[in-house]
Parts: C-alpha cells; structure tokens; sequence
C-alpha cells in the first residue's frame, strides 16, 4: 500500500509531457511543471497535483468540463483567472471554484506577477473525461483504459472539433 502522506516539500515538479507540450509559437504562452500528489499517495476519486507556471504564461488553454469539477487554491504568486466572460485578480491564499458546466465555467489561469505561480489543483477523476476549448472550438475525449500487459496505463485520447465528425455508419 502506498504511503498516503506527503510534504509539500516532496513533490517534484516536472515539465509537461511531450504529447501535451507546447510547441512553436504557442510555447511564447504557455507553459507549466506539474507535480503529481494524488496517485502517490492512493488517491482514487479525487485528482490533485501542484502546478507552477512561469510570469507571462498560462498552464492551459481555456477551457471547461462539462462533467468534471475542479478547484484551485493559489500557494504563491499572483495573476488572474478567467472564468466564462469574466476576469478576475487572484493571489496567494486564494480559492477558486470552477464547476462542471459548459463555456460559462470556462477556465484559465495566468501568471501576470513577476514571480512563478504555484497552485492546488483538485478534481474528480472519472475513466472517462471531455474538456471543451471554446476560445479555439475544439474539444478533447479521454478515456483510462486500465492497464496493459507490460504494465504502462492504456489511453486513448481524442482531440478535434464538432463539425470534423464523421457519419456514424462511414466506412463500414
């Protein structure tokens, strides 16, 4: 069984992976270390990680889920995030709420300080998630597919816009 404690001071933060990593000019930004806490230490229907973002950038497009809740609360730094059509300061010691919801619940948090931003970041986990982009119309499937033979964890990760799909019945 693993430990279920850790220390703030334990957790390793570590660039995003190569399949989400910015690249190109949208590197210019975005960009974020991420240290993961609640798979270390056993969690199972709560996810939660501390992210860092450097000042000028953002960890993530802006973006909602339509059926995940997610909160953050701001451990050093400062900034804003956007929710929906609204924008708002947030600095150390903040909490901030972003329900399950369509383009209303629409979140982004971005590093306006001179220092880096760290916050909590909480959620419930589900095998299945959807994320929806609206600054960008895209929208994003995820699915944990359990675990292969050799061990590594089975995805299968889907990234595309509504009006790219395909007929139901195409190619069969």
């Amino acid at each position: 069984m693993l430990k279920p404690i850790i220390n703030v001071a334990d957790v390793t933060l570590d660039p995003t992976s190569p399949m989400f990593a910015p690249t190109g000019s949208v590197a210019e930004r975005f960009e974020a270390k991420t240290g993961v806490i609640g798979a270390r230490i056993g969690a199972r229907k709560l996810g939660y990680n501390i992210t860092a973002v450097p000042p000028g950038k953002r960890a993530w497009p802006f973006h909602n889920h339509p059926a995940k809740e997610e909160m953050f609360f701001v451990l050093q730094g400062n900034g804003e995030v956007r929710i929906g059509k609204a924008t708002y300061p947030i600095r150390s010691g903040d909490f901030i709420a972003c329900p399950a919801g369509g383009a209303e619940t629409a979140h982004q948090i971005i590093n306006t300080g001179t220092e880096e931003l760290r916050y909590l970041a909480l959620s419930v986990e589900s095998p299945l998630e959807m994320a929806e982009y609206p600054d960008s119309g895209k929208f994003a499937m995820k699915a944990e597919l359990g675990t292969a033979r050799d061990g590594t964890p089975r995805r299968f990760i889907f990234v595309g816009r509504a009006n790219q799909s395909l007929n139901f019945w195409d190619g069969e």
